[in-house]
C-alpha cells in the first residue's frame, strides 16, 4: 500500500523501458510467509497465482501485505479475462495483471479496458480500496495507474498465435506471456513444449515479439535455462515457484537421505 502522499509508481515500468532483464517468481501456495521468503530473497517480481493457485481475494490481500515492505513487484495472475475479477484484483493493490488464454485482438482490447479508469477503460473508479490507500491516497493513485499498471497477456493456443500480430497491436498491452504447457497441449502434444512443432510454434512467437513493442516474457524451470531465455531478448521469466521448487528439494533431500542410509 502507498505511504501517506506516495505517488503511484510502478518499478517495473521503469525497468522495462531501460531495457532491463527482471527475475520473477510464481506464489502459488496462496502463503503469506512463502511470499515474505520469497520477497525477501530480492525477486524484482512475484506473481501471485490466481488461476491455478487455491488463492482468493483475502488471501490475495495477505500475500500482498507481506510483500509490502519489500521491492518485488506484486503481479496476479487473475483466473480469467473478466473486468469484475481484474477491478478487484487492482483495488486490492496489484501493480501488475497477466491475463491467460487471450485469444484474439478484442479479448485483448477487454483486458487493457478491464485494467484501465475511463475513458481509456472501464474499470470502476474508487479511492477507498486498498490500492488508494483506503482514501488517504487517492489523487495519488488514480491519477498515475492508467500509466503504471503492467498488463502482460497470455498466449496459450494455436488460435492466439494465429491472432498473435493483431494482438501485438493493441494499445494499452506491455508485453506478451507464453504458457508453454498449455500451448503445447493445445497443439496436440499433451503438456510436451520440446515436442519439434510446439518449439517451432514458439520461435515464431518470439520473433514477432522482438519485433514488436512489446516485452516477451514465460516461464521456466531453472535460473539455468533462464539464461538462454534472457540471452534470446525474454526480458521477464519465471524461474521458481514457492510450491514446485519446495517439492523438488524435499524430494531430492529424501533420496540423498535414502542413498546414504538404505536400510533405515
Amino acid at each position: 500500500m502507498l505511504k501517506l502522499n506516495n505517488v503511484f509508481k510502478n518499478r517495473v515500468k521503469d525497468q522495462l523501458l531501460g531495457n532491463k532483464k527482471m527475475s520473477a517468481g510464481w506464489l502459488q501456495a496462496s502463503s503469506p510467509i512463502t511470499a515474505e521468503i520469497m520477497a525477501k530473497s530480492g525477486f524484482d517480481i512475484l506473481v501471485i497465482d490466481m488461476e491455478h493457485g487455491p488463492g482468493d481475494i483475502m488471501s490475495l490481500l495477505h500475500q500482498l501485505h507481506a510483500l509490502s515492505g519489500y521491492e518485488a513487484t506484486p503481479f496476479v495472475r487473475v483466473p480469467w479475462n473478466d473486468f469484475v475479477i481484474i477491478k478487484r484484483v487492482l483495488d486490492a493493490g496489484a501493480h501488475g495483471i497477466l491475463v491467460p488464454y487471450v485469444n484474439s485482438a478484442e479479448q485483448a482490447k477487454q483486458a487493457v479496458k478491464a485494467c484501465k479508469y475511463p475513458p481509456e477503460g472501464f474499470r470502476g473508479i474508487a479511492p477507498s480500496p486498498r490500492a488508494g490507500g483506503f482514501g488517504m491516497n487517492g489523487k495519488d493513485y488514480l491519477e498515475h495507474a492508467n500509466a503504471q499498471i503492467s498488463l502482460f497477456v497470455a498466449i496459450e493456443t494455436k488460435e492466439a498465435v494465429d491472432n498473435l500480430p493483431e494482438i501485438l497491436n493493441v494499445r494499452g498491452i506491455d508485453g506478451i506471456f507464453i504458457g508453454p504447457m498449455d500451448l503445447s497441449t493445445s497443439m496436440g502434444y499433451f503438456g510436451n513444449p520440446q515436442a519439434y512443432e510446439v518449439k517451432e510454434t514458439i520461435s515464431k512467437i518470439e520473433k514477432l515479439v522482438f519485433q514488436s513493442d512489446k516485452v516477451l516474457a514465460t516461464v521456466a524451470s531453472n535460473v539455468h535455462q533462464a539464461k538462454n531465455l534472457y540471452e534470446k531478448g525474454y526480458r521477464i521469466v519465471v524461474m521458481m515457484s514457492d510450491t514446485t521448487t519446495l517439492g523438488e528439494v524435499a524430494k531430492n533431500t529424501v533420496s540423498e537421505f535414502n542413498k546414504i542410509y538404505p536400510n533405515h
